[in-house]
């Protein structure tokens, strides 16, 4: 199944990749937060001026140009074409997988703090890391899954108290 994602760049212009669309781009870092991107055989050079991974939420400079991009997730347009908005999240008690895949690395405890946007859990799915992020502020009453255990989507991973 190829991952598909919905780029919105400036708030106003919105496309969607397949990671198969990806593959397709010549990409090579050749510097920390430099690129040169080869794409239909037209030369790119595109910088990274900010990133914050945890809310794909990005500022790059193409050229002269500034963009700030957006990418959402499988699970981002689950939740949008569901008609959530994001303070509904503020209620959530629980973290389910959102798909199935395998539990690479948990970095929280059971009793411990975490903030909105604290990274919970990292699920490997079709080769690709997705980092479950906090919700909202709260405590963790449970965690149901062990690093190396394998998830069916919908499964219980987190409880909040």
């Amino acid at each position: 199944m190829d991952q598909k994602f919905n780029i919105i760049v400036n708030g106003n212009t919105k496309f969607s990749l397949s990671e198969q669309d990806l593959q397709k781009v010549d990409i090579l870092q050749t510097a920390a937060t430099n690129y040169h991107i080869l794409k239909e055989d037209k030369p790119f050079t595109v910088s990274m001026v900010h990133s914050n991974f945890q809310k794909r939420t990005y500022v790059v400079k193409v050229g002269n140009e500034t963009y700030e991009v957006v990418i959402e997730n499988a699970l981002d347009m689950q939740i949008s074409n569901m008609g959530f908005s994001l303070g509904a999240s503020k209620n959530v008690s629980t973290i389910v997988a959102p798909m199935p895949g395998l539990v690479l690395e948990i970095p929280i405890e059971v009793g411990q703090q975490v903030n909105e946007d604290d990274p919970l859990l990292i699920l490997e799915a079709m080769k690709m890391e997705n980092v479950l992020s906090s919700p909202r502020e709260g405590v963790i009453k449970n965690i149901s899954v062990a690093k190396g255990d394998t998830v069916e989507k919908k499964q219980l991973l987190i409880t909040f108290e």
